[in-house]
C-alpha cells in the first residue's frame, strides 16, 4: 500500500535536532502496541498530499501516475480510484467511512462521492459532507452564475457564492451567503435574507461579500452572521442586529452548546473585548483565541493581550500573563470544571491545566482532555524526537506525526494516533494503540 509524500511525512510537527527522554509514569502504566500501515520509499514517492480520517484509522493519498506525471488519483486504503488532470478538496465524511473530492477532467470539474461522478461544471468549490454523513453540498459555476449544489440539486443562480454552505447539526438545514448585484445577503433553506450595502469579508470567487461568520446554533434553529453597512460591522442573530462596531473579530462568533447565548469579539477604536450576550467585557490591546463557551454554556473564556503579554481570561479573571499563548490551544474539559492550553517562555512551550504548569518542551501541539475529563494528553517535540504526554508522562519517541493526524481517546483509559519510524531506505507509519492502566 503506497501512502503519504515523503515531504508530508518529513513535515513533522516541530523543528530541533536531539534525542527525547522518557519518564516513568506517575499515574497509571501505559501499555501501547503498534501496528504498521503504510511505508514510504523517499526515493520514488509519487504521492502530492495524504488526507487522514476523522477516525485516525483511513489514509488517502493523491498520486501521480504516468510518465508525464500529469493524471492523478486517489488511493484510498490501498484502492486506486479513476485518474483525473487533476484532483483537489479531498475529504472524508464525518463517520470516516465515505469520500468526495474534486477532480477535473479536460475543461470541466466535477464531485466525485465514493467513486461516483457527478455533474460537470465550469468550476467547483467549497465541497463538505453533511454531519450525519448523508448529504453532500459545493458550490459550482457554469459561465458567469453561481449556485450551490445540494444533494446533486442546483440552488437560485447568483453573481457569487460567498461562504458557505454550511449545514445546520441535525443536517437538515443549509445556509451561504450569496451576492446579488451590490447586495449580499444569506440565504438560509432557500430563502433570503436581509440584504446589505459595503464588503467586508473576501469571497473565494466574486470579489467581496458582507456577509461572514455565519454558523448554525448547535440545536440547528438559529442562525447568525456579521454583516456591514457603510463602515460598521454587527452581528445578526436570527434577523435581529446587534450593536455596531469598528470591526468584528473574524472566525469569532459563536453559539454556546445549549444554543441559547452568543459571543464574539469586536473593536471600537484601538481596543478590542469580547461581547457575551451582548455585553462588553474588559478592554484589551488584543483578543487572541476564543471566545470559548464550556459544553455546560456557564463559563467563557478566551485569550488577551496587554502590552507585550498575553494571557488567558476565565470566568472574567485575568490567569497568569506569559510571552504568548498558543493559538488553538485553549479548551474547557468535557465536564466543564477545567481549562488548558499550552503557553510561551522565550523559546520553550509548556501545557497550563487548571493554573499549573507542566514540564517545558521544544513545541507542543494536539491539546486535548480524555472524554471523562481526567486526563490531559498531547504530543511534544525534544529536539528531533517527538512523543504523545499524557498526564504528564511521556510515551515511546519516534520520529515524528504526520502531518495533521490527531490524538483520539477511544476511552478515558484508551487513546490512538498514527506515528513515524525513520529507516535508512524509507519511513515506516505506525497506528499506535495505548490503554492505561
Amino acid at each position: 500500500m503506497r501512502m503519504l509524500k515523503v515531504l508530508i511525512l518529513l513535515s513533522m510537527l516541530f523543528s530541533a535536532a536531539g534525542c527525547g527522554r522518557t519518564t516513568a509514569p506517575a499515574e497509571g502504566r501505559r501499555t501501547a502496541t503498534e501496528k504498521l500501515v503504510g511505508h514510504l520509499d523517499p526515493s520514488t514517492a509519487s504521492v502530492l498530499e495524504s488526507y487522514f480520517s476523522p477516525d485516525g484509522r483511513r489514509v488517502a493519498d493523491v498520486a501521480e501516475a504516468g510518465e508525464k506525471r500529469v493524471a492523478v488519483f486517489v488511493v484510498v486504503d490501498g484502492k486506486e480510484e479513476k485518474p483525473y488532470d487533476f484532483v483537489g478538496d479531498f475529504l472524508f465524511s464525518p463517520d470516516s467511512r465515505r469520500v468526495a473530492y474534486v477532480a477535473r477532467e479536460g475543461a470541466k470539474w466535477f464531485v466525485v462521492v465514493d467513486g461516483n461522478e457527478e455533474k460537470p461544471y465550469d468550476f467547483i468549490g467549497n465541497a463538505l459532507f453533511s454531519p450525519d454523513s448523508g448529504r453532500v453540498a459545493y458550490v459550482a459555476r457554469e459561465g458567469a452564475r453561481w449556485f450551490v449544489v445540494v444533494d446533486g440539486n442546483e440552488e437560485k443562480p447568483y453573481d457569487g457564492i460567498g461562504e458557505g454552505p454550511i449545514f445546520s447539526r441535525d443536517s437538515q438545514r443549509v445556509a451561504y451567503a450569496a451576492k446579488a448585484g451590490a447586495k449580499a445577503f444569506v440565504v438560509v433553506d432557500g430563502k433570503e435574507q436581509e440584504p446589505y450595502d459595503g464588503f467586508c469579508v473576501p469571497s473565494l470567487f466574486n470579489g467581496e461579500m458582507c456577509v461572514g461568520s455565519l454558523l448554525f446554533s448547535p440545536d440547528s434553529r438559529r442562525v447568525a452572521y456579521v454583516a456591514q453597512v457603510g463602515e460598521k460591522q454587527f452581528v445578526v442573530v436570527d434577523g435581529e442586529e446587534e450593536k455596531h462596531y469598528d470591526s468584528i473579530g473574524s472566525g469569532s462568533l459563536l453559539f454556546s452548546a445549549d444554543s441559547r447565548r452568543v459571543a464574539y469579539v469586536a473593536r471600537e477604536g484601538a481596543k478590542w473585548f469580547v461581547v457575551v450576550d451582548g455585553k462588553e467585557e474588559k478592554p484589551y490591546d488584543g483578543i487572541g483565541e476564543g471566545p470559548i463557551f464550556s459544553r455546560d454554556s456557564q463559563r467563557v473564556a478566551y485569550a488577551a493581550k496587554a502590552g507585550a503579554k498575553g494571557f488567558v481570561v476565565v470566568d472574567g479573571k485575568e490567569e497568569k500573563p506569559y510571552d504568548g499563548v498558543g493559538e488553538g490551544s485553549l479548551l474547557f474539559s468535557p465536564d466543564s470544571r477545567r481549562v488548558a492550553y499550552w503557553a510561551a517562555v522565550g523559546e520553550k512551550q509548556f501545557v497550563v491545566v487548571d493554573g499549573k504548569e507542566e514540564k517545558p518542551y521544544d513545541g507542543i501541539d494536539t491539546l486535548l482532555f480524555s472524554p471523562d475529563s481526567r486526563r490531559v494528553a498531547y504530543m511534544a517535540a525534544v529536539g528531533a524526537k517527538q512523543f504523545v504526554v499524557v498526564d504528564g508522562n511521556e510515551g515511546k519517541p519516534y520520529d515524528g506525526f504526520p502531518k495533521g493526524t490527531k490524538i483520539i481517546f477511544d476511552s478515558g483509559s484508551a487513546l490512538h494516533y498514527l506515528a513515524l519510524k525513520r529507516t535508512a531506505n524509507e519511513i515506516d507509519v505506525y497506528l499506535v494503540e495505548e490503554t492505561i492502566d
